[in-house]
């Protein structure tokens, strides 16, 4: 049975309708010598993610759990058990695609709050109800820049998360479109130089990710005025969603579409899936966004509800005129998203945010106290790339000693011995010390 404490102003109001006058008097039928008289012996209070972290010390078969530092698009963030109580209620784990609204309003008003909670977030006028990943989303963005401006040539920044590289070249093969990737540098932030000379020839739109790969910050605005100039769409890409509880929302910085892998909102690692992409824009865009948005009315008798306001695929309407195939959004990791927002709140969102910031930079603090080199210097928020004299075996066979996961190799980018390493709310300074001691053993 689930236990909801009481507040003082109920306890006063249930003793006045009972007719007593303190709780002593409820309890006066129990013997005095049977009643403890001392304070309990009580642990202080703790967070959910103490108390987890608790329970699983004492039950925990291994004597060296896991302590995860990766990231690189997929990260270890804390749950909170709302989540998954919401998400296991049969009207949203068994629903289906809401095609007929007068018995799919529950999902529709999710989704409907869903776009309204990520709107806010990042400021945009459109949210559309979810798509499959934040790769495949960051390609229907480069397909709709290439609809609305009508060009062949796209620009991407090589500090793109390289998974999301592959996919794009995946899908821009068949369409014949040319891509130019403009390179980082040495403080690993955009080159600019590059960036205006690539401009010059014009593009459909430009693909930068912040926080980049590396984990650096870009300056959002100062490129969006160069993208604006050269009449292009700039399309920002967002692995790392928790990081909006710092910084700035991107669509007041002149960002034209946002896509995102909101995994970090309340959705386990899980392998690699199911996860969750994000796909926001401008309303005189609407009309091109693929997959579908929810929207608000009212019923013949003026009652609120919701449905399907646009679905562009092609499923629904002549092939000609659709803006994509895509058929499915993952509603359910939606919710997921949505439940977790809406529990953190805006300022829980802030401190997780600024939790994160600060064992980072806590974590590039011991490195350099301990001898080891960064490899950029640029701002940066929850990754670092870290040089160390050794290869990515011996780095695993160091840290599985302490059960510890962590250090991606950056050889895509030519970069023989840097590895990144992400710092989260569930890395306690425990945990980073040990990983420090663990790269200077040997």
């Amino acid at each position: 049975m689930k236990f909801i404490p009481h507040t003082k102003k109920e306890i006063e109001e249930m003793m006045k309708d009972l007719g007593i006058s303190s709780l002593d008097k409820l309890f006066e039928d129990i013997p005095d010598e049977i009643k403890i008289k001392d304070e309990l012996n009580l642990p202080k209070p703790s967070s959910e993610l103490g108390i987890k972290s608790e329970i699983e010390n004492i039950f925990s078969f291994n004597n060296l759990p896991k302590r995860i530092f990766l990231g690189g698009g997929a990260y270890n963030h804390f749950i909170p058990s709302t989540v998954n109580y919401v998400l296991n209620r049969g009207e949203f784990y068994t629903s289906y695609t809401p095609y007929q609204p007068e018995l799919s309003q529950g999902m529709l008003q999710s989704l409907f709050e869903f776009q309204s909670v990520l709107s806010d977030l990042t400021g945009a006028d459109i949210t559309n109800a979810s798509m499959y990943d934040g790769a495949t989303s960051l390609v229907e963005a480069v397909f709709m820049a290439e609809r609305i401006k009508n060009k062949k040539r796209v620009l991407i920044a090589n500090s793109l998360n390289p998974e999301y590289q592959e996919v794009l070249k995946t899908y821009l093969k068949p369409r014949d479109l040319k891509v130019d990737y403009i390179d980082f540098k040495d403080d690993g932030t955009i080159d600019f130089n590059t960036l205006e000379e690539k401009s010059k020839k014009g593009f459909s739109s430009l693909v930068i990710q912040s926080p980049n790969y590396f984990g650096i910050i870009e300056d959002i605005e100062k490129i969006s005025k160069i993208v604006k100039d050269k009449d292009g769409l700039f399309i920002l890409s967002i692995t790392e969603m928790i990081s909006l509880g710092l910084l700035r929302p991107p669509f007041e910085l002149g960002v034209d579409v946002l896509t995102g892998e909101a995994q970090s909102f309340g959705i386990p690692l899980s392998y690699g899936g199911p996860y969750l992409g994000i796909f926001q824009t401008k309303k005189e865009y609407i009309r091109d966004v693929p997959g579908r948005i929810i929207g608000e009315t009212v019923d013949r008798n003026g009652k609120r509800c919701f449905v399907m306001t646009l679905r562009t695929r092609e499923q629904d309407i002549r092939r000609e005129k659709a803006k994509s195939n895509i058929c499915t959004n993952n509603s359910l990791n939606a919710i997921a998203t949505l439940v977790y927002l809406a529990t953190v709140g805006p300022k829980g969102l802030k401190k997780i945010a600024e939790i994160n910031y600060k064992k980072a930079h806590y974590f590039k603090k011991r490195l350099i106290d301990e001898g080891f080199k960064t490899t950029f210097n640029a701002p940066f928020f929850n990754e670092i790339v870290v040089n160390l004299p050794f290869d990515q075996n011996v780095l695993n066979e160091k840290l599985s000693l302490v059960g510890i996961e962590g250090g991606i190799s950056l050889k895509y980018f030519g970069m023989e011995n840097s590895y990144l390493f992400t710092i989260t709310e569930m890395n306690s300074r425990d945990d980073i010390e040990l990983l420090i001691c663990a790269l200077k053993e040997g």
